[in-house]
């Protein structure tokens, strides 16, 4: 019997585990001294910290994204836009927005800025609450706060289609 294969462009094949994979999204907090990761499943329904990685140059930083996205195979990023509790944009926001403009320019992955207002308490909020020894010992809350802004945005975006599926009905 005969595997049956999806079909290609040009008559390629490719595994359907790389199809699946195309609609991950990849979470960023950003800061100054480091970076926190998440990264949504293949379906887009859940979001899990991923890394953290202290940050070296804009270079460096740059590529060390690239391959992580290449390894993920990230369709999409949301970084945090860190705005003032009045909605304000400061100095940090604004660094945030020209991160995710080059972050875009040098990757070729779509990038969105997603308000990310309360996500660190909620992280510290998180990992007070576990009972395990090894998420205290981390020591950080960047890929925590990044996977409670994925959560946020995959949560908006699910609502968002569910609204859409109502409408046309």
């Amino acid at each position: 019997m005969r595997a049956s294969r999806r079909p290609t462009v040009q008559g390629t094949a490719r595994p359907a585990a790389t199809e699946a994979k195309k609609d991950r999204i990849l979470a960023v907090d950003y800061g100054r001294k480091s970076i926190g990761l998440a990264l949504s499943d293949e379906l887009g329904l859940t979001a899990r910290p991923l890394a953290n990685f202290v940050r070296t140059n804009r270079r460096n930083d740059l590529g060390r994204l690239r391959e992580i996205c290449r390894e993920h195979a990230v369709a999409r990023i949301v970084v945090g836009h860190p705005l003032h509790m009045t909605g304000e944009a400061g100095e940090m926001a604004n660094e945030a927005a020209r991160f995710a403009s080059r972050l875009a320019k040098a990757l070729g992955i779509e990038v969105e800025l997603l308000d990310e207002r309360l996500t660190s308490w909620e992280a510290g909020q998180t990992m007070a609450e576990r009972k395990s020894s090894s998420w205290r010992r981390r020591g950080t809350l960047d890929d925590v706060a990044a996977a409670i802004l994925l959560r946020d945005y995959l949560d908006r975006k699910r609502e968002a289609t569910q609204v859409a599926i109502v409408e046309r009905d």
